[in-house]
């Protein structure tokens, strides 16, 4: 936790009230949600969290590190002080947070890319969309932008590709760790990490588990990336095996376990498709554990609604409820067990091929 000086000139002065605000107040704040947002994306771009030490510092003193104008950036530094990101002393001087914390580069949690993530440049333009992307039921982006979201994102926004595979790397490591200690791999010795991105879970349960062999499964130009660890001449290659494959198309590996994260969320007929080639490649028996964000998960319902909305309007997908995913699991031919927190946004499904 961050600890603050109690000398008079360091105590943080409350920027919010203490009551809850009344119901206007309330919407007033929200539908000035997007300058909250902004607040945070110009505080990641312009690295403040990064630039402010141990100590309280003031606007001044800051705006000469980041080459910005001191009273510019002192507003902006108090605006997100009211949402506690950042806190204001009463001498006028700003200090870290929590939260703050979190936009630095350097903290093992960090949030700097999937915040500049969430707010990129091509999301502005979309959200104004959303009552046309409700009305149809269908993506808006290759309406505003000419072309299908990865297609612009590969193509046409190389800052925003660089942006979206931090984030996702950063999002999935911080993951790792966590799934690696649910997960139990009495009986298991060959794993299979299906959609698994660069391989940072498969790299995780290989490490606490020295008798497993593992496989990561996805597109050519994601495991082309593959960590490091499980590459050639990296300390887990001999128990690891990359393959370069769509998982909608067929799925050629054969494992006692696999393991299915956040790839569920575009239509329904991809995941019904990947479920189902799940089952095809496995034998008799086998575990499948998915791993999904759910809109119906009380602690980050926030969170996962708000990624819900995007999802419909850059691709048309969506975040499942625990009985939507149950229903797809169990259409495609899965015997589903137990569900488990995995953490505060992330639930695993334990399923099982039937003989």
């Amino acid at each position: 936790m961050t600890t603050v000086s109690t000398t008079p000139t360091t105590t943080p002065i409350a920027t919010t009230p203490l009551q809850t605000p009344q119901p206007g107040m309330r919407l007033r704040e929200i539908v000035f949600g997007a300058a909250c947002a902004a607040a945070v994306r110009a505080a990641a771009r312009l690295g403040v969290a990064d630039a402010l030490g141990e100590t309280p510092a003031g606007a001044a003193e800051l705006a000469a590190k980041l080459n910005t104008e001191p009273q510019p950036l002192k507003r902006l530094l108090r605006a997100l002080s009211c949402y506690g990101i950042f806190a204001e002393t009463a001498d006028g001087d700003f200090t870290h947070t929590d939260m703050s914390r979190l936009l630095r580069e350097d903290d093992p949690n960090s949030l700097r890319y999937i915040s500049l993530w969430c707010t990129e440049p091509w999301t502005w333009e979309v959200w104004p969309r959303l009552d046309d992307a409700v009305r149809s039921g269908a993506s808006v982006f290759p309406e505003v932008f000419g072309k299908e979201f990865f297609d612009y994102l590969h193509e046409d926004a190389h800052e925003s590709a660089h942006v979206f595979n931090r984030a996702m790397t950063t999002s999935s490591m911080q993951s790792a760790l966590d799934v690696a200690e649910l997960l139990d791999l009495t009986g298991v010795s060959e794993v299979a990490d299906i959609g698994g991105g660069q391989g940072h879970v498969l790299a995780s349960l290989l490490e606490k588990h020295p008798a497993v062999r593992g496989t990561l499964m996805d597109l050519p130009g994601v495991v082309a990336r593959a960590d490091a660890r499980l590459r050639d001449a990296g300390p887990l290659a001999a128990r690891a095996r990359i393959v370069a494959g769509d998982c909608r198309e067929a799925i050629p590996v054969e494992a006692d376990l696999y393991i299915i994260k956040n790839i569920l969320e575009w239509d329904d007929e991809s995941t019904r498709r990947t479920l189902r080639n799940v089952i095809a490649a496995a034998r008799p028996g086998a575990r499948v554990v998915i791993i999904e964000n759910l809109v119906d998960d009380t602690p980050s319902m926030r969170f996962t609604t708000a990624m819900d909305l995007l999802l419909l309007l850059n691709v048309g997908g969506a975040k499942h409820t625990k009985q939507s995913l149950v229903d797809r699991m169990t259409e495609a031919g899965l015997i589903v067990g137990d569900m488990s927190p995995v953490n505060s946004y992330l639930h695993a499904f334990e399923c099982v091929v039937p003989s």
